[in-house]
């Protein structure tokens, strides 16, 4: 096709958009929508990918996460009802590994953080308190082990641990809450109707965009005092109790991820008294483990949330083509004069079909435009982690067009075959 006879084209279609506003509006209106929604998403699901695998990754490569059971046993299909049955960890667990494990330089355990089990309370301060938050119980080298700063003050130590001292640590959330303008450092704060000394505030934690209602909303305590309070006794047991005690293993340095595994492995299996033909009772994660398992729930997020707004796409393009079917027979006497005096199939073809990829094409980059202020929006509002890559807006603009094209296709293939005759006759 010449160039004069193209540009002549994208000329007819413009004007054509540029003379029926509201239609034209009123066609790319589901094109919007479903583009909006494609680039929105994505943006947030993107940045909270992102903002996960970072602190998965804060974690360090080599640390050995070992549980009653995880994620990991639940995706690959596991019965819950087997799980639970699993023996309970302990904290002689954890001494155990640090003995006899020779690859493990560092344990660590801790209780009441995340999952079934998860304790939360509110610290109170005079007259003011906090927000319910999340009180850790767990041994002295929680910072090493998890890489957190202590900015004021200090973490506790062994003795303080094994004497069941009742000393805090507080997080960020608390210390704002708390101490605005004071110095925390010696003063006495109630958790539940406990007191505890504080003697020490943790700089913000590696966390998921550091949401509001995420990591610093914590207290760490000893967990010998967290037993104390809250009567937990960390014993052994096979009877389906739920106890949510992760213990972390941290291989010494020039020690194979793989030989600290297997060291680990060997550890529990002997003090659970497994046979060699039975499956361990226990789960064992590291950081590739926890990435593999986000890969796989991430994915089939994604996918949904693509295919959900792929539906208003759908909608959008069934417009297009009822917009365009209109317009063929609106400008039936017009197709009939451009052929009379010389148009030919194939241009008459490309003036409908470009006009449908025009107008889709717009609605794409107005979707792109809204998506990626929604996008914004929610960051600045909520600081939720957003992340906008050039290929979002290639899939949006890609998606777009290829609606124009296949749901303009029939419009545009009707009116290039309407006989020149007839079509001046039309009324």
């Amino acid at each position: 096709m010449r160039g004069s006879l193209l540009r002549e084209i994208v000329v007819m279609a413009l004007t054509t958009i540029r003379t029926q506003k509201m239609r034209s509006g009123l066609t790319i209106l589901g094109i919007v929508i479903g583009i909006t929604a494609i680039v929105g998403m994505t943006s947030l699901i993107r940045g909270f990918d992102e903002s996960l695998r970072d602190s998965i990754r804060e974690i360090g490569p080599d640390t050995i996460f070992v549980a009653q059971f995880s994620a990991v046993s639940m995706m690959s299909g596991a019965d819950f009802n087997e799980l639970i049955k699993r023996p309970t960890l302990t904290p002689a667990d954890a001494r155990a590994i640090e003995r006899q494990a020779e690859s493990i330089a560092q344990v660590n355990i801790t209780i009441g953080e995340g999952g079934p089990g998860s304790t939360r309370r509110r610290l109170f301060y005079g007259g003011e308190r906090t927000k319910l938050l999340t009180i850790t119980g767990t041994t002295h080298n929680y910072p090493d082990v998890f890489h957190i700063t202590v900015e004021q003050g200090r973490f506790f130590t062994e003795g303080e641990v094994s004497h069941r001292r009742r000393v805090v640590v507080l997080g960020q959330t608390p210390y704002l809450a708390l101490f605005p303008n004071v110095d925390p450092i010696g003063k006495t704060v109630r958790i539940g109707n406990q007191p505890y000394t504080v003697i020490g505030v943790m700089g913000a934690r590696p966390g998921i965009g550091q949401l509001d209602a995420g990591q610093d909303d914590i207290a760490v305590i000893p967990h010998s005092a967290y037993q104390r309070q809250f009567g937990v006794r960390l014993t052994r047991s096979r009877r389906g109790r739920l106890q949510f005690l992760m213990i972390a293993a941290v291989p010494r340095e020039g020690v194979a991820r793989e030989d600290a595994l297997r060291d680990v492995t060997e550890v529990m299996r002997i003090r659970h008294g497994l046979r060699l033909d039975e499956p361990n009772d226990f789960d064992l994660m590291t950081q590739d483990a926890a990435l593999r398992l986000w890969d796989q729930v991430s994915s089939a997020t994604f996918l949904a949330l693509v295919a959900i707004s792929s539906i208003a796409l759908l909608v959008g393009g069934i417009g297009v083509m009822a917009i365009m079917t209109i317009s063929v027979k609106e400008r039936t006497r017009e197709i009939g004069t451009r052929k009379a005096i010389g148009a030919r199939r194939r241009e008459i073809l490309w003036q409908f079909l470009l006009e449908a990829v025009f107008l889709t094409a717009i609605g794409g980059v107005l979707g792109i435009l809204f998506g990626s202020g929604i996008g914004m929006g929610v960051h600045y509002a909520t600081a939720f982690p957003v992340s906008l890559p050039w290929w979002s807006f290639a899939i949006g603009i890609g998606f777009s067009a290829t609606v124009g094209i296949v749901f303009g296709i029939v419009p545009a293939i009707r009116a290039s075959g309407l006989d020149p005759i007839e079509a001046l006759r039309y009324e």
